[in-house]
């Protein structure tokens, strides 16, 4: 049976791709960012990404003071890039960004992004979590590529010092599997396990004023 009661849809994110890509399917979602410590004691790349997802989500969701009427469903996410087994996060500095290129350079690469989803179904609190991988080929960076891209500041705010949607672009060889996971927020899959969450058919879900199905 489909279910009735709307959800004020909330990213707990501050990314400017995540707002981006969500706003694409025209879902109306308010932005409330998260400051928790993004910090996981796995060691897989998958756990690493779904541990700090569930985290930042869980902060946003103990914020709201009354969960039963403003009904939030709450979507955090988490990016990283792994080769080898090392897991890159966002650099620390425009050396540590230099860093993790040229270790990327030449080389494939593994892109992870989970996902967190927290709601009120049937008058119980449930969550879900899910992470795509896709893998991505950089040609060998040459310093004429290298130094003004670190110039830009574009590095500085994410996983494995690189945008593939921006300036990073320049030295992505070839990529395999979903391009908006690499952006920050697997789009397709997204909207499958929403509709799953909320116990949704394929065209029940109306995303019109506050969506619900």
């Amino acid at each position: 049976m489909a279910l009735s009661r709307k959800y004020s849809l909330i990213l707990a994110s501050n990314s400017p791709r995540r707002k981006e890509l969500l706003g694409w399917i025209d879902v109306p979602f308010n932005i409330v960012g998260s400051d928790v410590e993004e910090v996981s004691s796995a060691t897989d790349p998958v756990e690493v990404a779904i541990d700090i997802a569930k985290l930042k989500g869980d902060s946003v969701w103990s914020s709201f003071s009354d969960i039963d009427d403003q009904n939030p469903l709450v979507i955090s996410s988490d990016t990283l890039v792994e080769l080898g087994g090392k897991i890159y996060g966002k650099p620390e500095s425009v050396e540590d960004a230099r860093k993790m290129l040229l270790e990327l350079s030449g080389n494939w690469h593994k892109v992870v992004t989970s996902v967190y989803l927290k709601g009120m179904i049937d008058n119980k609190v449930i969550s879900k979590s899910f992470a795509i991988v896709t893998k991505v080929k950089f040609a060998e960076i040459s310093e004429d590529i290298l130094g003004p891209y670190l110039k830009s500041g574009e590095s500085m705010d994410k996983a494995g010092a690189y945008g593939i949607q921006g300036k990073g672009l320049t030295f992505v060889e070839a990529i395999e599997g979903s391009y908006s996971n690499v952006v920050g927020f697997p789009l397709y899959e997204f909207i499958g396990a929403l509709k799953e969450f909320l116990g949704c058919g394929p065209d029940e879900i109306n995303w019109r004023e506050r969506f619900r199905c």
